[in-house]
């Protein structure tokens, strides 16, 4: 230590146990400020800077950037708020490697012929993947006067979430998925035909009622119950029945049994098929849903002999 209490450049080096050149750099950049200047122009540093640069080095041993420790140390930001950015900054890396490691299980594991087309689709998906895609497929299936509010949560129910961990076959999937919802192709009519022509159509009365019918058909589905009447069904076909204006009767039982036979497409059904497999556990599709009082109402006319 120099008279004055002071030490120079190369004794708080070493000190702290790291070059000249860290406490130089670091000096440079602004991060450890020197006490005062010897007459020569040399740097003078104080025992606090010793503090100072401890921490600057921990936090460098997490990788934390220097921008981030420039802003703890100055206060602008708390430690706390810098460590949950880099943890979700992390996270996402994370999210991608194991992508990354998936997709290329999958073209390890498949045949030749399979290789190409399989390269093809998971090429067009960013690593991690994003739902954009999908969301503007919904925004385009669904009835343009539909309130914001339900195109919000058909969409965020109707999405599929990317797995963190995904498995090779969920790669292909959500890449499939992808695919289907960026293809030009054929989508379900936005108005889908009356179970009684001439009757009016309110989309959102039909909405808001198929969200409660699903939300009722969850528990039998999470518990691989078969497809029976009940609840769940007298609310689905109210749904439809109140979207055209109309009272749930034997006939229009027997109607909509028929009208949703018809309206019935391919594309929405490869969709929910490929959205199944991306589902957590314990979180059936609103396909699945759809499916299961499909499937109970015709059950349900049938023991009526209808």
């Amino acid at each position: 230590m120099l008279p004055d209490g002071l030490w120079s450049i190369g004794e708080l080096a070493e000190r702290a146990g790291v070059t000249v050149k860290t406490v130089r750099y670091y000096s440079d950049r602004g991060l450890l400020p020197a006490a005062a200047r010897s007459a020569g122009g040399h740097r003078r540093y104080g025992p606090e800077a010793l503090d100072r640069l401890r921490t600057i080095r921990s936090l460098r041993t997490l990788d934390l950037p220097v921008a981030d420790i420039d802003r703890v140390l100055d206060r602008e930001d708390t430690l706390e708020d810098v460590v949950a950015g880099q943890l979700k900054e992390l996270g996402s890396r994370l999210a991608a490697l194991r992508w990354r490691e998936a997709a290329l299980r999958l073209l390890r594991d498949c045949t030749a012929e399979e290789r190409a087309d399989r390269l093809r689709l998971i090429g067009a998906v960013s690593t991690p993947p994003d739902t954009t895609a999908l969301a503007r497929y919904w925004r385009r299936v669904l009835p343009v006067r539909l309130p914001a509010r339900q195109v919000a949560w058909i969409t965020d129910a109707a999405v599929p979430r990317p797995p963190a961990d995904p498995e090779p076959a969920q790669v292909l999937a959500f890449a499939r998925l992808h695919a289907l919802a960026t293809t030009d192709c054929p989508a379900p009519d936005r108005r889908p035909p009356s179970p009684e022509p001439g009757t009016e159509y309110r989309p959102g009365v039909l909405y808001d009622g198929l969200g409660e019918a699903y939300e009722l058909t969850a528990p039998a589905l999470c518990a691989g119950r078969e497809p029976h009447a009940g609840e769940a069904l007298d609310c689905f076909v109210s749904a439809y029945a109140g979207a055209h204006g109309t009272r749930d009767t034997p006939a229009f039982r027997h109607s909509l049994a028929g009208l949703l036979e018809r309206s019935a497409h391919p594309v929405m059904d490869r969709y929910w098929q490929l959205a199944g497999e991306l589902a957590a556990p314990g979180h059936p599709t609103l396909g699945a849903a759809h499916d299961w009082l499909r499937t109970a109402l015709d059950g349900h006319l049938r023991l009526r002999g209808q």
